[in-house]
């Protein structure tokens, strides 16, 4: 029992969307749009592969501000949508209805971008926006010295390792952005969502135990360990192999051998964060589960400002989770039954802050 309630959180989180399709989304922004609307294409010359997105533009003017929204983990085409949500839509409507022109694009391998999202590492998905910066740069009506970047989840991840080497971001901001390594974020997300979950203190601690364990053989692997899916296997049968069937044990191990997976549990985000020089703005939800707000917030806003950057703020949002809707619990099942999309607090502050950083 003690070993099913530590896979619980993953089985939550694998709840199919088609559940919620046809929930209403209020929000969703319905055609004619009050601004302009293009599918474009640009070259990740380095990986050789092909990614397309959409660039809204505001109707009137030119040398506009620009952002470019980098999803979360696992694949997600350009509105990043789950469970019937397009958040990357409502964000890209409501920005751009201030004068902000977005870019949002379809990872690897989703809609009509080439490439295999699981087959990719952290610097291929870092590449992906860097090729879409190098794009906007040529766009006419983009004022290329206000181009600023918006990653979610993982996304967040991305932006500060893309901000720390290039002068071509004018600003970041992190929506449930970590501030901790991959494999200690990992099983904090854990350990809070079973406890939400109502699990014992002994069934977490072993859950701790048993996971942490997968996770110090992701550490000590190297970039080119071919072997690591194996190890991983024969770790999960030798924990779990009395009460998981094989295929489930096999689809743990490749899932968690995965190149960008694996970046991710290795990854220090201080690396980047401490070499931060433009202005950050950190959002979180306080009932965020997966990337708990008060741990992360705090380690984000102390990296950078040891640094000597005071151009950092961050902000906990009351009962906002890691979709950044306004919840009850927090727990992933409540993401398709929420009829709010992305809160409209959280849409101001964003707006606010970027005209006011690049005004």
């Amino acid at each position: 029992m003690i070993k099913k309630i530590a896979l619980s959180v993953a089985l939550l989180i694998s709840i199919t969307t088609s559940l919620f399709s046809q929930q209403k989304r209020p929000q969703e922004p319905i055609v004619p749009f009050p601004y302009l609307t293009e599918d474009i294409t640009y070259e990740n010359e380095t990986d050789n592969i092909t990614l397309a997105g959409t660039l809204t533009l505001p109707k009137e003017g030119s040398n506009f501000p620009a952002v470019i929204l980098i999803s979360g983990s696992g694949p997600q085409d350009r509105n990043s949508e789950i469970f019937g949500h397009k958040s990357f839509l409502v964000i890209a409507d409501y920005l751009t209805k201030k004068g902000i022109a977005v870019l949002r694009i379809d990872d690897r391998g989703v809609g009509q971008s080439e490439g295999v999202y699981n087959e990719s590492s952290l610097d291929n998905f870092k590449r992906d926006t860097e090729y879409a910066i190098k794009y906007l740069k040529t766009r006419k009506e983009i004022n290329y010295l206000k181009i600023g970047l918006i990653g979610h989840s993982l996304g967040g991840v991305i932006a500060p390792m893309i901000a720390c080497e290039s002068k071509d971001v004018n600003y970041i901001i992190l929506l449930a952005g970590s501030g901790i390594r991959g494999d200690k974020l990992m099983l904090l997300q854990k350990e809070v969502l079973e406890r939400k979950m109502g699990a014992s203190e002994a069934a977490i601690s072993v859950g701790q135990k048993n996971i942490g364990g997968a996770y110090e053989i992701i550490l000590k692997s190297t970039a080119k360990d071919n072997s690591l899916k194996m190890d991983l296997n024969k770790y999960f049968t030798k924990i779990f192999g009395t009460v998981l069937p094989k295929a489930q044990i096999d689809q743990l191990s490749q899932q968690l051998s995965h190149p960008w997976f694996s970046d991710f549990i290795k990854y220090d985000p201080q690396q980047s964060l401490s070499k931060i020089i433009c202005p950050v703005l950190a959002l979180n939800g306080s009932n965020d589960m997966q990337v708990p707000s008060k741990e992360n917030l705090k380690a984000i806003e102390t990296v950078i400002k040891k640094n000597g950057n005071n151009d950092v703020r961050t902000i906990e949002l009351p009962k906002l989770n890691h979709l950044f809707q306004e919840s009850e619990t927090g727990l992933p099942n409540e993401y398709g039954s929420i009829e709010q999309t992305f809160s409209p607090k959280a849409l101001k502050i964003m707006g606010d802050w970027i005209l006011e950083k690049t005004k």
